[in-house]
Parts: structure tokens; sequence; C-alpha cells
């Protein structure tokens, strides 16, 4: 029974070739011999069927006939004239050593196989958590830290070399930043070009290294970054910042970032752009209103009027004092009223609260 290559790489019948380049390489990082856990039976049944559905000729006449041809028809291949291809599936002989034959699998195997292919490597990432208040989350707030990462010489700038060293050309990939690999496996010889590993991929190297860093551009060092927080950041929020993170030898260098927590307020609560607080108010207030005095975000003071016959839980806005939303406008702050009910009455508190009873309030 021919197999289904189109469920071997689990892509539909219309999938692009593009669609089929990234399921194989996919399932070639996971089968691949050479790796962890990996299934030479598998692998092989997988490049089988990628080299059948990324050739549109090939895929046309499996699509047609159920097996791929060879133009048209090979007396000598067995039934069906098929070339490359026994009765067991792929046939890996022409790769593996026989005939001598060479080939590029490019960005498919480039990872599988360890080489770089010429790609500027990059520094890893980095990520710290801080802290910052309430009111620092609204307003904004700078922040010092201290960082132990792989960062650029600071005697070298990152040249490698001494300073007034002059540079000559690599001896190893000979000027060109890269040098060329024949790497040989069970697929035969795969061909990989690589970023030099003596210059970083610069193709020059300093005549006296630095003696610093030896060479590399590149050390371990505690690193003072000053951070930004911007106003109005929420708790859990992120800030990127690009290049702060750890330094390669000849390559980019890695992003920070910084995880934002915001502690907890006992007066502030956050919704969005607004504020939100409690008022406490007595009851005879609420009954025949009053002017309440309450700190804003900033310290000040406010000046807050309370309604006769206000209710509880009802709540009293204040425009553009709340959280701000860009350098003109600022959310609103909302005053939760909350009456208090005395737990105990005097004679006279009770006598007139029996009058009012009677008067039917």
């Amino acid at each position: 029974m021919a197999k289904n290559y189109y469920e071997i790489l689990g892509v539909d019948k219309k999938a692009s070739k593009e669609d089929i380049k990234k399921q194989f390489r996919k399932l070639a990082h996971k089968y691949h011999p050479d790796k962890q856990g990996g299934d030479e039976a598998k692998f092989k049944e997988i490049s089988e069927a990628y080299q059948t559905l990324s050739d549109d000729k090939k895929r046309s006449e499996y699509d047609m006939y159920g097996r791929a041809f060879a133009g048209g028809g090979n007396p000598g291949a067995g039934q069906g004239g098929f070339s490359g291809f026994g009765a067991e599936g792929f046939d890996f002989s022409n790769f593996a050593g026989g005939q001598g034959f060479e080939f590029d699998l490019g960005d498919i195997f480039g990872d599988i196989f360890g080489g770089n292919r010429g790609r500027q490597k990059r520094g890893r990432d980095i990520s710290v958590d801080i802290q910052i208040s309430f009111v620092e989350s609204i307003f904004g707030v700078e922040r010092k830290i201290l960082i132990n990462k792989v960062g650029t010489c600071e005697n070298c700038s990152g040249s490698g070399g001494e300073k007034g060293s002059k540079l000559k050309t690599c001896a190893t990939c000979n000027g060109k930043g890269k040098i060329h690999e024949t790497r040989r496996s069970f697929l035969g010889a795969v061909s990989v070009n690589k970023i030099c590993d003596s210059c970083h991929g610069k193709g020059e190297m300093p005549e006296q290294i630095c003696n610093i860093c030896k060479g590399d551009g590149v050390r371990k060092k505690s690193e003072e970054i000053q951070i930004q927080v911007p106003a109005g950041i929420e708790s859990g929020e992120m800030i990127r910042m690009s290049g702060r993170g750890e330094a390669v030898p000849g390559g980019q260098t890695g992003d920070l970032y910084i995880k934002v927590y915001v502690e907890a307020h006992k007066n502030w609560r956050r919704e969005g752009s607004d504020l939100r607080m409690d008022l406490n108010v007595k009851l005879t207030d609420a009954l025949l209103g009053a002017d309440y005095n309450i700190k804003t975000i900033e310290g000040d003071n406010l000046k807050i009027k309370i309604p006769a016959g206000i209710s509880f839980g009802e709540i009293l806005r204040v425009k553009e004092k709340g959280v701000p939303i860009d350098n003109k406008h600022r959310g609103n702050l909302l005053i939760r009223v909350v009456i208090n009910t005395p737990q105990k009455l005097t004679k006279k508190a009770q006598k007139l609260i029996e009058d009012l009873k009677e008067e039917g309030v």
C-alpha cells in the first residue's frame, strides 16, 4: 500500500511549499537520529515524503499516481520506473558515500548539524523583576539596577584588540568572515557555511589582543542600568530595553526585560485610568450634607462636598485626578461613600432617632 506523504508530514493536501518546508523542518528537528530521542526510521520516512512533496513535478505525479516518478520511467529502477526510491521507500545509497553526492539542505539542517549558517550570533536576553510603590506606578519613576552579565569589554570597546592595535586578515577564513564545512552523516555529505570562530565574522583580527577580554571583545562584569518606568504602568507589565542584555563576540547584544510589580495601596485602587477610594462619612453628614477634606494621590488637599441625603455606596466623581493617560489628560478619581452607622446610641440620640421614625424618616 502506497504511503500517504501528506499524513506522514501532517499537512493538508492543499498545503503550500512553504508550509511543507516548515513542517518538515519541525519534524526533522524532532526525529533526527543525532539528537536525543531521535528516530532514524521516522526521519527517513519524513525525508522521503519531503523529497517528493517539495518538488512540483514529483508532487504532481504523486497526486496523480500515488507514487513519485522520475522523468517518465526508468527501466532499471524497478516497476513504475522509480529513481532513488526502492520498494522500502527512500533510498539513501546515492547520498552516503558511494557516488560522493554532495548537497546543501540550507536552513533546514543548519541547526541540526550545529552550524550557525552565517547568521549573526545574538546574545542572551535577560529578565529581571522590580517592585515599585503604587504612587510610583501612577506617575513613573527612575530606578537603577545592578546586573551581572556578559557585556562589551570597556577596554577594547568590543574590538578584541588593544588600543591602537592594527588589524590583520584572519588566517582561518582568509578574510571572508565565513568558513565552509562539509560534514558526513547517513544522509551523505552535508555542506554548511558558518561564521568564522576566530574573527567572529569580521574577516580581520587585531595584531595584539586585548589583555582584559583576551580577544573576545566581551567579558563577565557587573553593570548598573538606569530604568525609566513609565507613568501609568500596571503590575505585571514588562519593559523591554533593546540591546541591554548579554553580548556575544562579533554578534548582536540581547535585550533586557524588566517585569514590574506594583505594591498595593491601603487607600487607592486602580481601575484602568481611574482611581477608586472609599470615604467614611458620618450618618448625620450623610443626612444633612457636609464638606470633607481628602488627600489626592499627589498628596494635595482636596475638598469634597457630600450632598444631603446621599446613600451608602454612591460614587462621587472628581475629573482629572486619576491615572495619567497622556501629557494632557488623566482619568477620574472615584470616591465611594461609606456611611458609618453608630454601634451604640446615647439616650438623647436614641430619642432623636425615634422622633425621626415617627416623622417617617
